[in-house]
């Protein structure tokens, strides 16, 4: 078995990470707030964006382990797929049937895919930068 040689991730690469993951869920979450939307609406994109950035992380984990030869079963490595495919699929049904001027869903849109983003970069960093830590004891 080869064996892998992890890089620590950039200090820069691991800001604009965390900036991503926080300007995103943050602008999300004041959209949210300032919503003239019903409370039952807000609960509904919250729990979408929230759903999302799980399902998001899941899906870097498990493509990761493969890669790294870490068994992962094929359910798990299934659902994490179909969580991340889903929580778009809600968001662009709960957008499409909004009462929302175009701009609105394209700023619920932009910041939900930043944050997703984000939160596979951040997760990506945590998992090389442990990585190389072990490594090096």
């Amino acid at each position: 078995m080869e064996t892998v040689k992890h890089q620590q991730p950039s200090t820069a690469f691991v800001a604009a990470s965390w900036i991503a993951l926080f300007a995103g869920a943050i602008a999300y979450n004041i959209g949210l707030w300032n919503a003239p939307m019903q409370l039952n609406e807000k609960g509904y994109y919250f729990t979408v964006l929230m759903f999302g950035l799980f399902a998001a992380v899941s899906v870097q984990k498990s493509v990761r382990d493969q890669m790294e030869g870490i068994p992962v079963t094929g359910l798990y490595y299934g659902l994490s797929w179909f969580s991340t495919i889903l929580t778009v699929l809600l968001l662009t049904i709960g957008l499409w049937n909004a009462e929302l001027t175009k701009s609105e869903k394209g700023f619920y849109a932009m910041s939900f895919v930043l944050a997703m983003f984000g939160a596979i970069a951040v997760q990506k960093n945590t998992r090389d930068a442990r990585a190389k830590r072990s490594e090096e004891i």
